[in-house]
Order: structure tokens, then sequence, then C-alpha cells
């Protein structure tokens, strides 16, 4: 399973695109849509290289998310969950209740787990919330284009 593009909108709406490196809400320096892996001080891309990054980073979390969920997705239940994992890390998609709520059959219950991941750096961002509201809509498979 791969992420369509309207999981690829989600995820760059909310990272939004820097060419130039910047530190993030909790200090990480980061640059392109979210791309954190190597980046330093004084670091620029093109767009087409943020472009080129975002694609080959989202692989290793379409991975990450196959490797993890022992149930069956559909195509926006995967969106959203890429779309958590690229932004919170496969370390938090694997100690989750989320996970464990989502292995467990419980549909229904994801999107309130979703929901739950709106703070960094112990204070909870309406940036996160929008995004978190977002990723739980799409996981419902309803519109999130206007949070």
């Amino acid at each position: 399973m791969k992420i369509s593009q309207e999981g690829i909108s989600l995820i760059k709406k909310f990272e939004g695109c820097e060419l130039e490196a910047y530190q993030d809400a909790v200090g990480i320096w980061t640059i392109g849509y979210g791309h954190i892996k190597g980046v330093k001080e004084g670091m620029s891309v093109t767009k087409p290289e943020a472009e080129e990054m975002l694609v080959h980073e989202l692989t290793e979390y379409e991975q990450h998310v196959l490797n993890q969920v022992t149930i069956s997705l559909d195509q926006c239940m995967f969106d959203a969950l890429v779309s958590w994992t690229f932004n919170l890390g496969p370390t938090n998609l694997n100690s989750s209740t989320l996970l464990k709520v989502l292995n467990s059959g419980d549909y229904t219950g994801v999107p309130a787990q979703i929901k739950r991941w709106n703070k960094a750096g112990g204070k909870v961002l309406q940036g996160l919330v929008r995004r978190r509201e977002a990723e739980a809509l799409l996981f419902e498979n309803k519109d999130w284009s206007n949070i």
C-alpha cells in the first residue's frame, strides 16, 4: 500500500515547505516538508529537492505503518496513519495506545486516539490540534480540507 495524493496533500498542508533550515517548535532543525534527518543550521534546498525528500521519506513511513498494523486498512485510514507517523515518528506509533486500539479492531476508537497527540514540548499547539483533527477526519473518510 502506498500513500495517496490526498494523504500527501494533508502532510504538505500541515508541514508547509521551508527551503531554508529552521528550528521547529521543540528546537529540531527542519527543512522542506518536515524533513529532519541530517538537517543543520544554514542548510537550504530547492523546491524539487524538498519534493524528492518527501517522496523518499514517505516510503519509510509507509513501511512502518504496514509493519505495525495487523488488521486491514482502507486508503484513507492508511493515509491518516502515515501522516501521523511521519509527524510523530515510528517509536511513538509502536508504543501508542492508538496502535493497540487499532490492532484490536476498534476502528471507531482510532480518531480519538489520533487527536490525543496534540502536544510538543509538553504544550498543546493549535497547529497540532488542527492536524490531528484533519488526520482523524481523513481516517474516517470525511472531508478534512476546511481544517
